[in-house]
């Protein structure tokens, strides 16, 4: 790693990470998306170091990614950030307006009527939904895709492009960069900066604000094959296994 000096065991790390396409490789239905287990293991043996302070910070439902990882008393974010729970239990939930809140239900209900079908479908995350499309035949895609993004938005919901996905998310001034701030900021204090370094790693675009948020005061990577994609992070990591890397790296400087 050419950012080996940013690290020493001496200091406190804040390792935040993404799931899908970072922790584990992106499959064809999100349902199938698990870690390796050598990835598994790593996780497990940074998550109990004294000096490592482990989050995970996802697009996925709070409770499913909770599931996925299986590992207690670390800090997770779902939706992006919207639902963030300590490992001690203590919850941090945006405040949706009950307006929005209303509209969710109608907007789910609208898009499986007319767009879950051709192998297309809705993933409903609570506060949060993605229009997963991958599987749906190329002549149809672009005319589905199309009227997904028309129904969100008539709903008040914003859209963002996702992995052969449409994420709909509220309309609100809140992202992982955010959410990555006010992680750091509860469990370090204000200061955060002038104690611990801080690693991010992600994959997709709704992880670029948390690089965007970090800069100068951490090193983000960026999980990404194509090198012409813009990025706010310090280095590009161009395969998803390349993350295993990293974490040996991780655990070797605090274990040295």
């Amino acid at each position: 790693m050419r950012s080996c000096s940013y690290l020493n065991k001496k200091t406190p790390l804040a390792l935040l990470l993404d799931y899908d396409g970072t922790l584990a490789a992106i499959a064809d239905n999100p349902k199938n998306t698990y870690m390796n287990v050598d990835v598994e293991k790593l996780l497990n043996q940074l998550a109990v170091h004294p000096q490592i302070f482990l989050s995970i910070i996802s697009g996925r439902g709070l409770r499913d990614v909770q599931s996925r990882i299986g590992i207690k008393g670390i800090t997770y974010a779902g939706n992006h950030g919207l639902e963030i729970e300590s490992g001690d239990g203590t919850r941090h939930d945006y405040p949706l307006a009950a307006e929005l809140k209303n509209h969710y239900a109608p907007m789910v209900k609208e898009l499986i009527d007319n767009v879950q079908k051709n192998g297309a479908w809705v993933e409903d995350k609570t506060v949060s939904l993605t229009y997963h499309y991958r599987d749906v035949p190329a002549d149809v895609s672009e005319l589905q895709k199309k009227l997904a993004i028309r129904i969100i938005e008539s709903h008040g919901y914003r859209t963002s492009q996702a992995h052969d996905a449409i994420e709909a998310k509220p309309p609100v001034n809140w992202h992982k960069g955010k959410a990555s701030l006010l992680i750091l900021k509860d469990r370090f204090g204000d200061d955060w900066a002038d104690k611990i370094k801080v690693i991010f790693a992600g994959d997709d675009n709704t992880d670029e604000d948390a690089m965007r948020f970090l800069q100068g005061s951490s090193k983000t990577f960026r999980v990404a094959a194509d090198p012409e994609i813009q990025t706010y992070a310090d280095f590009r990591l161009p395969q998803q296994d390349l993350v295993e890397d990293l974490l040996k790296w991780i655990r070797k400087t605090y274990s040295d």
